[in-house]
Formats: C-alpha cells, structure tokens, sequence
C-alpha cells in the first residue's frame, strides 16, 4: 500500500471513529441469481415518475424468471428527511447524487445536493442478523465551498490509518481540495492540500468535470473542457499539474474536430488494470459522445479516439442512443470498456484489446433522465464462464439491473435479474470489494411536465419553480443470499 500524502494539516479522528470495523466484510462473488421486479404496489409507487414509458410488463419481459433467484435481505439504510416547509419558503430540499466505496470497503463516501460529503462507516455486525434493520448515521461531514461534479477516495483509504482517510474533490472557482474523511470537529474541516488548475491566460480556475485517483496514489488525472491533467500528489500549494495533454491540437486548429484528437468536456475517466507490463491505459469519454485512449506515461497523445455513432448500435434507432458519456468502467480482466451515457436506455460495451469494436450493448434501463446513474462491475467467478463479468446498474424507476456473463454475449443483452430497491432514481449502485453486499443510493429531481426543457439539468435547481425534488432519497445497504446453498451466509 502506498503511503498518504504527508502534511502538517493532517488531521487524527478521535477514538470514536476509530475504534470501527477494520476487517472487510465475509463473502466472495455474486452470480447466477435472479430476482423478479417486484408487485403491483411497487409499481404504483413509481407511476408519479416523470418521463418513464412504458410499463412493468414492459420490463419484465427482460428479466429472467427462474425458481433459484436469490433473496435480498436489506441490512441497513440512512434516508434523508424532508422538513415540513412553509408555504412560502424557498428553502430546497436535499437529496443524494452519488455513492463510492473506499478502498477496504469500510466506509461510504456520499455526496449530496447541498454541497456535503458524508463519510459512513459500515458497523462491524453488518452481516448479523437483525430482523428490525440497521439505520446508519454519518461519522463525518464536509461542507464544500461551491458545487463539486467529483469526488475521489484515496486508492490507499484505510480504517487503520488516519492519515490515509482522504478524499480529492473539484469545486466551482476554486482549485482542487484534499480533505480528510474525518475532520476532528467542524471548524477543521477545511482543505488539508490544494492543486490549482487555472487557464493561465485569464488565470480563471477551470472546473474539473471527471476526477480519478488511481493506485498507488502518487497522482490523480481529472478531465475538463478539452483538456486531461496530470497532478503529483506530493506537489500541493502553487503549482499545476506536471503533465497536461490537450485532447484536441488547438482551439484555433484547422483539424479542431475534424477527426483529429476527441473534442469536448472530458466527463468520464476510468484507469485500466495493468497489463504484464506494469502499464495501463486510461479511458476518457466527453459530453460530446466521443472516447479517447491514453497511455500518459509513454505517449503525448491518444492512443485511439472514435465517437459513439448511432448506426453502430444494434435495435431500432434510439434503443441505447445517449446525450453525453457520464462514466466509463473497464472490466475487472481489462479487455472491456462499459461506456454509460446520460439519458441512454442501454449501457455500451466495447472489446478494447480484441476486436476494438462494440461488442454488445446491456439493455432494459430505464434512463430517460439527465441525472446520472451510474453503475459498477463484477468480476464473474462462474466456472463455465471464464472471463466474463457482471454489471450493476440503476435505473430511474429505483430498480436494480443485473447483466451476467457479459463478455461472452454479442448484440442486444438483457437483464439476467433485477430488484425493487427504492422509489426514485438509483444515481449510484456500487459493490462491495468482497462481493457479498451491494450499496445503493437513491435521489433526485424533475421538472414539471408543463415546464420540462431539454438540457437544462442540474442548473434548474436554482431557479425557482422549475423543479420538484423526489420524497425518497436514502442510501441502503442489501445482503445477497443464495436460497439454494445449504448455509445462510452470503454467497
């Protein structure tokens, strides 16, 4: 494990929050489950959702129904409480926007509408029964100066370790700020380092819009307009990145979109497993639809770059056709890349170091949004299906969908199983390290049906009547049983 970044600001949570789980959790992988959608009183719950066709029978025609589904048990949950609020105030309710786990799986980092990270950490008799539920309570939290589109946990987070329980987050106007997980008390809260990263012809300070923190953890990449840098962790204060590699040759270039490097905001970056060699490739995807490649340590420049073209995608037209790449992931062997896009019913997958082309597109999502849902993979441990991996995902009715076996299937690909986990949209569903619990994050907003307009996303949230915040916003912890093994563990 690398070491954290050292710094005179570090700061030592008290015993209370170190005295917490530092074992991960029992379990190994998940796969060969199924699980129905859920009854018609789940399906009521839904039907105030805006903007969603169709209906359950719809999608339960792509889910599998099999007598070996597994049971999901939910183990714990923190839901945010609404206020009753005057008639006349313009107070706006909060709710999550994203969930990630850290690196020993101990602990969830949530980021929600009012510029707050949460840090929760798991209690260590997760996995005990208890038939009344688990609610869980934040450690910590962190009040951020202006709205932030990132959030990177340190690649070498652990329990154990207090001076490694940092994050990395990219604020509005402001430069890049490291805090630490568990700030002693609320006026300490402030940034341990920050790494600046401004237009140096107008000193402006460019937002990142996509942030990764790979291991070992000396550097972290974040994305923007046209633009990936590459930051030393170590050299916080005055100075810039040590790398910055333009994703185009020039604003004022002839070739400026012309084929020639991949034009736009970088809004999603994903770094490969290393290869024999020790290197890694890094995936960047912009709000323009177009991905890029780049091996930052033995090139200048993009490896490959090609734009997601509709005529490509399998089915009839707009069956997966997205408004912008919101993630990338690579899957656990590194041979695929899932390309996850806003308002896109499907997920993409393209064979990167095969065939170089789009392999197979995951179906069945629910997604017509502009909030992001993002999903999370799994390495499949089946026997007979070597090499494959399975994709989570959430959907904008507060269902789960599971593809299995994906790698070994072309074309169109349909849920293998899904469950009912919330009533509003799923913004993020990621897996424990172990494979034996998921965690889901639920939350978001609408516009009124008399007021939609295309595009406007997240901005309408400060202008007043142009949106309404869902009732449910929670963060849920769910067990995975296999109801044909003869033990009760999680499998």
């Amino acid at each position: 494990m690398a070491n954290a970044p050292t710094s005179a600001a570090m700061f030592t949570p008290n015993s209370a929050q170190t005295a917490r789980l530092t074992d991960s959790l029992d379990g190994t992988c998940i796969s060969n489950w199924y699980e129905d959608l859920g009854d018609q009183e789940d399906q009521e719950a839904r039907e105030g959702i805006e903007g969603i066709e169709g209906t359950q029978d719809d999608q339960d025609k792509h889910v599998k129904q099999d007598e070996a589904r597994p049971e999901i048990n939910l183990l714990a949950h923190h839901a945010i409480k609404h206020p009753v609020r005057p008639a006349n105030t313009t107070t706006i309710p909060i709710f999550y926007s994203s969930a990630q786990w850290t690196a020993d799986g101990t602990t969830i980092l949530t980021s929600s509408s009012d510029y707050t990270i949460s840090s929760f950490v798991l209690p260590a008799d997760l996995l005990h029964p208890n038939p009344a539920g688990r609610t869980l309570h934040p450690q910590a939290t962190t009040k951020l100066p202006e709205p932030s589109q990132t959030l990177a946990p340190a690649p070498f987070f652990s329990l154990g370790e207090s001076t490694s329980q940092t994050f990395l987050v990219g604020s509005r106007d402001h430069p890049l700020h490291l805090y630490h997980a568990f700030p002693p008390d609320l006026n300490s809260s402030g940034p341990l380092a920050q790494y600046k990263l401004i237009r140096h012809e107008t000193e402006q300070y460019i937002t990142p819009a996509s942030l990764i923190w790979p291991s070992p953890g000396t550097h972290f990449i974040c994305g923007s307009p046209n633009r990936l840098d590459y930051f030393d962790v170590s050299r916080h204060g005055s100075d810039g990145p040590v790398l910055t590699v333009p994703t185009i040759p020039s604003k004022r270039h002839i070739a400026k979109g012309h084929g020639v490097g991949i034009k736009g905001t970088v809004s999603a970056l994903a770094v490969s497993p290393t290869d024999s060699q020790g290197g890694s490739l890094v995936a960047a995807g912009t709000r323009t639809r177009w991905m890029g490649l780049y091996d930052l340590h033995r090139a200048d420049g993009a490896v490959a770059n090609w734009q997601i073209s509709q005529p490509d995608l399998p089915g009839p037209a707009g069956i997966a056709s997205g408004q912008g790449i919101v993630q990338v992931v690579w899957s656990p062997c590194g041979r695929y890349l899932v390309i996850n896009e806003r308002r896109a019913s499907g997920l993409l997958v393209y064979d990167i170091r095969g065939s170089g082309k789009l392999l197979a597109v995951l179906t069945g999502r629910l997604a017509n949004t502009q909030q992001k849902l993002t999903c999370d993979v799994f390495q499949s441990q089946d026997p007979y299906h070597a090499g494959g991996f399975e994709v989570w995902s959430g959907a904008q009715d507060g269902s789960v969908l599971v593809w299995e076996d994906v790698g070994f299937k072309a074309a169109e690909h349909d849920p293998s199983w899904a469950w009912n986990a919330h009533s509003s949209p799923v913004c993020s569903t990621i897996l424990h390290p172990s494979g034996s619990v998921a965690a889901t994050c639920s939350g978001g907003w609408e516009h009124p049906k008399d007021e939609e307009q295309s595009g406007a996303g997240i901005r309408g949230l400060h202008q007043a009547q142009t949106y309404k915040v869902m009732e449910e916003s929670s963060l849920k912890l769910w067990s995975l049983h296999n109801t044909n093994a003869d033990s009760d563990e999680p499998i």
